[in-house]
């Protein structure tokens, strides 16, 4: 076993730990931190893969963007873990038998492609001087996959759309202007001269 072979079973065992210890994890606070450690090592596989910008945009945008709000969120809300807890025995049947034809797939597409002789993965071939992965990926998403790429993109936004539809309550005691109205009002529907006559103050 070269050092390469070592490095990427130390990889996957941190990786394949961590992703469990999200799951199984009682605290929230301990899921993102398990997450955060998941990604970590995602990023060393695909460094190891010599994907350096998938690495680093992994680092990036989910450790740096979006596990740091997860953690934000996580810990200013009142969280209550009593209720989280409830119903984990009830669906853990239904769970393992998911994660156990899941690990069945992933098995034997590995063993279809691969005999039991010759398990093993090619090493990469080196680059040539002057290869870049970044300019060869986006040349590959905005050429071969660029149709698919839009499609993801519209779908992304149908949901976030659809997530915003759904969370948005009218409520009856908030004071709402309608924009429309507003631009098309007049100076006689806001103000009124009211006629009235004189008093005089009395001693």
């Amino acid at each position: 076993m070269n050092f390469q072979t070592f490095i990427f079973y130390a990889f996957s065992t941190v990786l394949v730990g961590a992703a469990v210890g999200v799951i199984i994890s009682r605290n929230p606070v301990y899921s993102a931190l398990l997450l955060v450690l998941a990604f970590f090592t995602s990023a060393g596989l695909w460094i190891q893969l010599q994907a350096e910008f998938l690495a680093i945009a992994l680092v990036l945008v989910y450790v740096g963007a979006v596990m740091v709000l997860f953690l934000f969120v996580v810990m200013m809300l009142d969280i209550n873990l009593a209720k989280l807890r409830e119903g984990f025995w009830t669906y853990l049947p239904v769970g393992g038998l998911v994660a156990a034809l899941l690990v069945l797939e992933m098995g034997w597409i590995l063993w279809s492609h691969y005999s039991a002789d010759e398990f093993q993965f090619e090493e990469p071939a080196p680059s040539v001087a002057g290869y870049s992965n970044t300019k060869e990926l986006g040349r590959l998403i905005y050429t071969v996959y660029v149709y698919p790429f839009e499609i993801a993109a519209v779908i992304l936004l149908v949901a976030i759309v659809a997530a915003i539809a759904l969370t948005l309550r009218h409520r009856k005691e908030s004071k709402y202007i309608d924009p429309a109205d507003q631009v098309l009002v007049r100076r006689k529907d806001r103000v009124r001269m009211v006629a009235m006559p004189s008093e005089k103050k009395q001693d």
